[in-house]
Formats: C-alpha cells, sequence, structure tokens
C-alpha cells in the first residue's frame, strides 16, 4: 500500500499561517478587513473604521467589492479567450482598487487575498490580473514598479496551478487584557 503524496492539511494551513504572518501588520489588517467584507463575514466599518478616512475607504471598497458575486460566477473553467471579459475586468478594476489603497505590496499578499475572496480557480488568473492592475496610471510610477518587481518569474509563467481551495481565512482577534486573566 502506497501513501499519498498529498501534504497533510495541517501542514497546508500552517504554510498559509506562515505566509499570513510574513506580511507587514498594515497588509494583515487589510486582508482581514477585505475579506469581511468581500466574504460578508461581520459589520467592516464597526470593526475596522478608526476615522473618517478609513469609513469613507471601506464604503468604497464594498461597493466596488459587490462585484465579487459575479467574478465568482465568471471564472473561467479553462484558457478559452470567450471567457476572459466577463471575469477579467471588474477582476481588474478590483484590483486596482485594493493596489489603489497602498496595503497590498506584492503580489503574494495580492494572491492571499483574492485565492480566499474569489476561490482556487481564480489562480491561474491572478498574475495577470495583478500586472493589468499594477500597470494602470492611477499608481505612482515607483509603486507600479516595485508591485511589477514584486511578482517571481515562476509565478509569471506557472506551468499550472493548484485547484486546492485555501484552508486558512485569518480574521479579527479580540484584544484580551491579562491582567485581568489571573
Amino acid at each position: 500500500m502506497g501513501t499519498s503524496a498529498k501534504p497533510a492539511d495541517g501542514q497546508v494551513t500552517l504554510a498559509e499561517l506562515r505566509e499570513f504572518a510574513s506580511f507587514p501588520a498594515a497588509t494583515q489588517r487589510y486582508i482581514r478587513r477585505s475579506l469581511d467584507i468581500g466574504l460578508h463575514r461581520r459589520d467592516a466599518m464597526k470593526l475596522w473604521s478608526r476615522d473618517m478616512v478609513e469609513e469613507a475607504s471601506i464604503r468604497a471598497q464594498a461597493r466596488i467589492y459587490g462585484r465579487l458575486d459575479d467574478i465568482k460566477l465568471h471564472v473561467p473553467d479553462d484558457s478559452g479567450l470567450e471567457q476572459v471579459e466577463p471575469f477579467m475586468v471588474p477582476l481588474v478594476t478590483i484590483s486596482a482598487f485594493d493596489l489603489g489603497q497602498d496595503r497590498l505590496g506584492s503580489f503574494s499578499s495580492y494572491r492571499f487575498l483574492y485565492e480566499r475572496l474569489i476561490g482556487a480557480g481564480a489562480r491561474p488568473w491572478l498574475p495577470g490580473a495583478f500586472c493589468a492592475a499594477a500597470s494602470l496610471p492611477h499608481l505612482h510610477p515607483d509603486k507600479r514598479r516595485l508591485l511589477l518587481q514584486s511578482i517571481s518569474e515562476a509565478a509569471a509563467t506557472a506551468a499550472g496551478w493548484s485547484n486546492r481551495e485555501p484552508t486558512f481565512y485569518p480574521e479579527w482577534v479580540e484584544k484580551v487584557d491579562l491582567s485581568k486573566a489571573n
């Protein structure tokens, strides 16, 4: 009897957790906020807004993320070009919004978020959407350069992608007053 070459779910979750932990605190916060908005997990305004500027940003993000359900319905099941437009156009628009918020500083953080917002089926399309959004003129040229340099050649030219859904979805954690715990 052979054993499966598939890694245990616990190992995969741990790898995803480590990847999330490698992101700067502002990126982690933005990913958790984005997942709350995009997956309708809880009241993002109440939980995440610290001031009027952030409140406006959350409102704008919720409005633009309103297209996520339609994007999920249009994830191409193959590389046929006739399926690309109804999927990629809104994906690039939402991606451009997120990159413009200046919290996702790399392809890795972008991919981490979008695999969870849309699902594993979007993986083959994420490098193209990221590069398109990172190339748009609404970003400062220095920011465009940093974003485009963050995508590895391996990610941009992958011959195949895993269809395994992510297992770790970071959430808000309430602070605990340890002085009262004793």
